[in-house]
């Protein structure tokens, strides 16, 4: 059949602990394919269902105390190469969960074979026990691009790693196949061969009881290898390290440059220590003698690692302007480009942006003129590290204001200005001699040029600013008199009740001024009703539905409220008459008759007697008289004259409903 870059993978994962040598059972990890390409056939019977029953069936072989777990890759997602999902972890008695799960599997996903044979080995701490993987494969893996080299840095790092493998229908797919041997002679594990599922459970069965290879003795405690970067206290690195040691030639026939990080004995005699760090071929080494019966410790200490770092900026830029800053670097997600003095530790800035922002980054500029450094940033653990610089130049920015020398408290005025114009500028009325970010009133610059800009309702002396956002720098300023504003209302001096009454006014007439009806002494925000001044002038005013003495105001709403002119008024209630039958049927129309103020709102209601609200209801519109339907149910009720505002009752007589 054809293959293709699909691996349908099946691993057992055995780590050989300590409790195995005491006749423990060890735990197991069963890593299962479940990848696309186990749809594929072998005799008419799809590969996974192949799979299942080998499986299946090597689970009642197993004995009944061992840790047996679950892993299944390719099973969730279409070609995501981190799909991998351990499903039952190891433990006892798990052998029916692990039955039940792997007869579910649907194959759908990619192969990511060697990412599955890594992920058992760490799962396994494959660096601190002895662990030993077998993988049955059906192909190339289509994920990792080198098995190989996954492989032998495995056997490297492990105590005592070994992977056996059973190449599953490979055998016409000779790349396949290198492959797979490949991966088991890296380790010092098995290869084996199946082209049915007859061969496929002799394999499995062969490699599941290989007995493990011998663990490598332990680094004899007479010599103890510590690694440093930077300074002898720091902490000890083992990341990407490699470790050697050199015996003389007349010591034995071992290869002289045997690497000694898997621990190997090591006779009495003189020794040249060396160490690796992979990321940069950095390297630190020493000599030391052993002395049979004696422990030795060797501390080597490599230069802190840097990776390398650039970056391209203008030479010269203008206070406050953004500018982009095209770099090379780790690119780390907490890397970012800073500007800042040169005298400013590494992780002082006056402004950044994170790389991974985007590439060239836009950094803002500082407010002052002056020298700058442009910094890259690498964050290693908690310390920020500068890996490049170069300097650039601010420089200062002409610019100005035109406003109105003078102008009336609450208005609006237009600013003409010069900056930069940068998005969190703003143009503000502020109290002479106040910080850069105190201010009365502002707007955003970005919102126009000119900028209309809304004055103080108190008048008095001001200035009107130009701000840097960023750091509330006061770019340019200029003093402004602001006048008291002239204001009246004149209305009438008696009213009635909830009636709509004309408001003449004088004043300011900015957006969100307005006329209220409030009680006397009360503050300048509390009403009762109000209506917006720029409705008109006279504008119309309700006023309240309960008889007293009230203000007619008008309200300055610009920094905060203010009365600029108010006026007394009296209200007084309606005189109101109903006239209705004292009983009618129910679900019949009566007529009533009033005398009332017959404001639009205004409505003749059936309520229940002494329950208030409302059953029925009919608008008065005006009229003298009105019909209302009364409820179906019959009982004691009155009729009521609702003042529409506040739905207040203003008069009321008995009904009886039959």
């Amino acid at each position: 059949m054809k293959q293709t870059l699909a691996a349908a993978i099946f691993t057992v994962a055995t780590v050989a602990t300590a409790s195995a040598q005491t006749g423990e059972a060890p735990n197991t990890i069963l890593v299962l394919d479940a990848s696309g390409s186990m749809w594929g056939q072998i005799d008419g019977t799809a590969k996974i269902q192949i799979a299942q029953d080998v499986v299946g069936t090597l689970l009642d072989t197993l004995p009944d105390g061992q840790n047996l777990g679950l892993t299944v890759y390719g099973h969730r997602t279409r070609g995501d190469c981190t799909d991998i999902e351990t499903v039952v972890p190891p433990g006892p008695g798990t052998r029916e969960a692990i039955r039940a799960a792997v007869m579910a599997i649907k194959p759908r996903g990619k192969t990511p074979m060697t990412d599955a044979v890594v992920a058992a080995a760490e799962a396994l701490k494959y660096t601190e026990e002895a662990a030993t993987v077998i993988l049955v494969s059906d192909g190339i893996e289509t994920c990792n691009p080198d098995p190989c080299a996954a492989a032998a840095a495995l056997e490297e790092a492990g105590v005592n790693f070994t992977a056996h493998v059973v190449g599953f229908d490979v055998a016409g797919d000779p790349q396949a196949q290198a492959q797979l041997q490949c991966l088991a002679g890296n380790t010092g594990g098995q290869y084996r061969g199946a082209s049915n599922a007859a061969e496929l459970a002799e394999a499995l069965t062969q490699v599941v009881a290989a007995e493990p290879a011998e663990p490598v003795a332990p680094l004899p405690a007479r010599l103890r290898v510590t690694v440093r970067e930077g300074s002898k206290t720091g902490p000890q690195i083992l990341d990407g390290i490699k470790v050697f040691l050199t015996a003389p030639e007349s010591e034995t026939d071992e290869d002289p440059a045997a690497i000694a990080e898997a621990g190997k004995e090591l006779s009495p005699g003189q020794y040249a220590v060396s160490v690796l760090r992979i990321i940069d071929e950095a390297t630190a080494e020493a000599a030391v003698e052993l002395t049979d019966g004696e422990s030795e410790e060797v501390i080597l200490v490599l230069q802190p690692y840097r990776p390398g770092a650039t970056l391209a900026a203008p030479d010269q830029a203008d206070a406050g302007a953004t500018i982009k800053v095209d770099w090379k670097g780790p690119g780390g997600d907490r890397d970012y480009l800073s500007v800042a003095t040169s005298d400013q530790k590494d992780d002082k800035y006056i402004n950044y942006v994170y790389t991974n922002r985007g590439n060239p980054g836009e950094l803002v500029m500082p407010t002052q003129p002056g020298s700058y450094e442009i910094r890259y940033i690498w964050q290693s653990g908690n310390e920020d590290v500068v890996l490049a610089t170069r300097p650039i130049t601010v420089v200062a920015v002409a610019g100005g204001l035109s406003a109105p020398d003078e102008a009336v408290a609450g208005t609006t005025i237009k600013v003409d200005w010069t900056a930069g114009g940068y998005d969190r500028d703003y143009i503000a009325i502020a109290k002479p001699g106040a910080k850069g970010g105190e201010y009365v009133t502002y707007v955003y610059a970005n919102r126009g040029n000119p900028a209309e800009l809304k004055l103080p309702v108190d008048p008095g002396d001001y200035e009107v600013r130009y701000i840097l956002g960023q750091d509330d720098t006061i770019f340019a300023s200029r003093p402004i008199r602001v006048l008291e504003a002239k204001s009246l209302v004149s209305g009438p001096a008696e009213a009635k009740i909830g009636q709509v009454v004309e408001v003449a006014w004088e004043g300011p007439g900015a957006d969100r001024d307005y006329i209220s009806l409030a009680i006397p002494g009360s503050e300048p925000g509390d009403y009762v009703s109000y209506t917006y001044a720029n409705r008109g002038n006279p504008l119309e005013l309700e006023l309240h539905s309960e008889p007293g003495t009230y203000e007619i105001r008008y309200i300055a709403a610009g920094d905060k409220e203010k009365i600029l002119a108010s006026q007394p008024v009296t209200l007084s209630g309606h005189v109101v008459a109903l006239t209705a039958p004292a009983s009618a049927p129910k679900a019949t129309e009566i007529t009533v008759a009033h005398t009332g103020p017959g404001y639009d709102r205004d409505y003749i209601a059936i309520a229940k007697a002494g329950e208030g609200g409302y059953v029925t209801y009919q608008y008065v519109r005006g009229e003298p008289q009105v019909k209302v339907r009364l409820p179906e149910e019959p009982g004691a009720y009155e009729v009521v004259y609702y003042l529409g505002r506040d739905e207040v009752p203003l008069a009321t007589v008995p009904l009886t409903v039959e």
